[in-house]
């Protein structure tokens, strides 16, 4: 802890700095002048700042820069704000103290100095200064604490909206935006001329059980993995949203996409993932991991009536010998 000592005559700072010694205080600096100063307490940027000044004795009638516009600079100075500054006067007039105050001075010291005013003024303005420190340090710990428990709220819940083993949307997120995304394309097909649109795909991992039987479960997982990471691959806006439905079967949201649109990403997503070449040798689409898209849109969506129609087009896919992508016939306008 150190006091600051600001003023253009010697005699008086000796003075000051002896008094100070007397009642206790051994750190003292002393500064002949406000750019003195400055320098000193790091506004300067030529010197470091004087480290722990923790009161500064400010004269007022300086060449330069006087104490009122000195006691500004510092104030104004964001390492230096709660730095308390005693203004020290041989004026007592009303108006100078206002002023000081103004200034952004925390007290004043009218000349000639009693040793006990010095010495009850600055035990004031330090026990300030640190119950600030203090209350900043609490501060400081509360914005820490509440910064963990925001990043622990959010990481929960991530892990409530997250698939444990693919890292895709769960089940409960896709049930909640799929509601979200159809009661936003109700209100906005009241307000729009040309009629928006809301696509559900359907995907299903070709004979994943004769996969499982064949290389056993933990060849499964990883499996399952591998295709939930290149759904999220191919599919190119943030808007979109890849979930596990349940167990090897995945569905996809694309909120304002056509049923040509649909299919485009559809025909993407299941591209991906042959192009993973996973051997799996008792597909009877081909050698590798495959998966079959149902696909169904709808400009107005009950989300009971576009999981019916996309399950349906994912049924027909199966039938139609799987690998392959199909569009459901969509209750608003039939798909070609």
């Amino acid at each position: 802890m150190s006091i600051l000592v600001v003023d253009d005559s010697p005699v008086n700072r000796r003075v000051l700095e002896a008094t100070l010694r007397v009642e206790g205080f051994r750190e003292i600096l002393g500064a002949s002048s406000a750019e003195e100063a400055f320098r000193l307490l790091g506004i300067e940027p030529a010197e470091k700042p004087a480290s722990d000044v923790e009161v500064i004795l400010m004269d007022v009638v300086m060449p330069g820069i006087d104490g009122f516009e000195a006691c500004r600079r510092i104030k104004a100075t964001p390492h230096l704000s709660d730095t308390p500054i005693i203004i020290v006067t041989a004026m007592s007039e009303t108006e100078s103290i206002e002023k000081a105050f103004d200034a952004g001075a925390s007290d004043y010291l009218s000349r000639p100095i009693s040793r006990v005013e010095l010495h009850a003024r600055l035990r004031m303005a330090l026990a300030v200064r640190r119950e600030q420190e203090s209350r900043k340090a609490r501060e400081r710990e509360l914005l820490a604490v509440t910064q963990q428990l925001e990043f622990a709220n959010r990481k929960l819940t991530e892990l409530t909206r997250t698939d444990g083993l693919t890292g895709v949307a769960n089940r409960r997120h896709f049930d909640e935006t799929i509601e979200v995304e159809c009661r936003r394309l109700r209100r906005a097909t009241h307000a729009l001329s040309a009629p928006a649109w809301l696509s559900l795909l359907m995907i299903d991992v070709d004979h994943f059980k004769a996969f499982n039987d064949a290389y056993g479960h933990p060849r499964g997982d990883v499996c399952l993995q591998q295709v939930a990471a290149a759904l999220k691959r191919a599919l190119l806006r943030p808007a979109d949203v890849v979930a596990r439905y349940g167990g090897e079967e995945f569905a996809v949201i694309l909120p304002d996409t056509p049923p040509d649109g649909a299919f485009n990403v559809a025909e993407r997503l299941r591209i991906a993932v042959q192009e993973l070449g996973i051997t799996h040798t008792r597909n009877t689409a081909a050698s590798v991991v495959t998966v079959s898209v149902g696909v169904a849109s709808s400009p107005a969506p009950e989300s009971a009536d576009l999981l019916a129609s996309a399950d349906a087009a994912l049924y027909e896919a199966k039938r139609g010998g799987r690998n392959r992508v199909h569009v459901a016939t969509c209750a608003n306008r039939p798909v070609a």
